[in-house]
């Protein structure tokens, strides 16, 4: 059983510390300053990167702890989008924003915080972004025909920067879709914003969909029936999902549509604080590979950590890993 099998990941953010949390209010109400937050991000991402090297996760991310959120940290850096600065009271809220004429082409300055990442480990990283679906949910447009027109066009934005991470090493980058599960009926045109996004991206493309997870709760329910087919004209190389809070029956989806790309499992329920043991987390594994072959499955969380407390994200991590080992060593018989 080579160790490349049941790769284990994070699904992008990790724990918040709540001295972050008191940091990134104190600069929205302008009581420290752009630098001394951006120390404090430095020392939570390494923290992070730390944490995760030492549950074992074979790959990594930068935990997005500079983000206030999946939409603002993209929605002020794209080229003609107007920000109401004024327009939140806590970091986690969303900024009003507002696109009213043609967006030009312009970087995003994603790469910086990548080369971060990798300086500071040694394992694989990931690096996510926000997709475009997402975005026009929450970046009102006064200037486009329609919501696939304003999607193409930051796709055609955000590609340029996804190929500097690509020409700066980026190996792995996830693309976070969680509003089709609300918009199902938006899923033939954000699939073909998303083929637009990755258009000549040399990287190992992952798609994240999950039901939402705003303050650590459920935006949506239902079943990931609603991806298929038109999921499969995606041009990725694994989809992303949650498995461990709802349950497996959307696995047989896989084998029904014959799916072209792999699985990144969801095994840990990142919406309770309940560590799930590594025998919990084998199981569901082995439940996948009733379906899938071992090399067409990755695992990680459900989603991202973010609203967990840091030793239940640690805690839930590890025993991940060691689910892991345990199927491994399974297979290697």
């Amino acid at each position: 059983m080579a160790a490349q099998y049941l790769q284990t990941a994070v699904v992008g953010s990790y724990s918040m510390p709540a001295w972050l949390e008191r940091a990134k209010n104190d600069f929205l109400r302008r009581r420290i300053t752009a630098h001394d937050l951006e120390e404090m991000h430095d020392a939570a991402v390494k923290a992070a990167i730390k944490d995760q090297e030492v549950a074992g996760l074979d790959v990594v991310s930068d935990g997005e702890l500079r983000r206030d959120n999946m939409i603002d940290y993209f929605a002020t850096r794209l080229p003609g989008v107007e920000i109401d600065r004024g327009s939140k009271a806590s970091y986690y809220d969303f900024y009003e924003s507002v696109v009213r004429n043609r967006m030009p082409m312009a970087p995003l300055g994603l790469v910086e915080h990548f080369r971060f990442l990798r300086r500071f480990t040694d394992r694989r990283v990931k690096v996510s972004v926000t997709g475009p679906h997402s975005l026009v949910k929450r970046i009102r447009n006064q200037y486009y025909a329609s919501e696939e027109a304003f999607a193409v066009e930051i796709a055609r934005i955000m590609n340029l920067e996804l190929r500097e991470l690509v020409r700066a090493g980026a190996e792995q980058i996830q693309i976070d879709e969680p509003y089709y599960s609300g918009f199902p009926e938006d899923l033939p045109w954000g699939v073909r914003a998303i083929n637009t996004l990755v258009e000549g991206v040399d990287s190992r493309l992952s798609l994240h969909v999950c039901y939402g997870n705003r303050y650590g709760k459920p935006s949506w329910e239902g079943s990931y029936r609603y991806l298929f087919p038109a999921i499969l004209e995606a041009r990725i190389h694994q989809i992303t999902l949650e498995f461990a809070r709802r349950g497996s029956e959307d696995l047989k989806l896989f084998k029904e549509f014959e799916a072209p790309f792999t699985l990144g499992l969801g095994v840990v329920d990142v919406k309770t604080h309940d560590v799930e043991t590594p025998a919990v987390v084998a199981e569901r594994i082995r439940e996948a590979l009733a379906i899938l072959p071992v090399d067409r499955l990755s695992v990680n969380p459900d989603c991202g950590l973010l609203h967990l407390p840091r030793e239940v994200a640690f805690a839930k991590l590890g025993a991940m890993v060691e689910g892991a080992q345990l199927v491994r060593r399974e297979l290697r018989g």
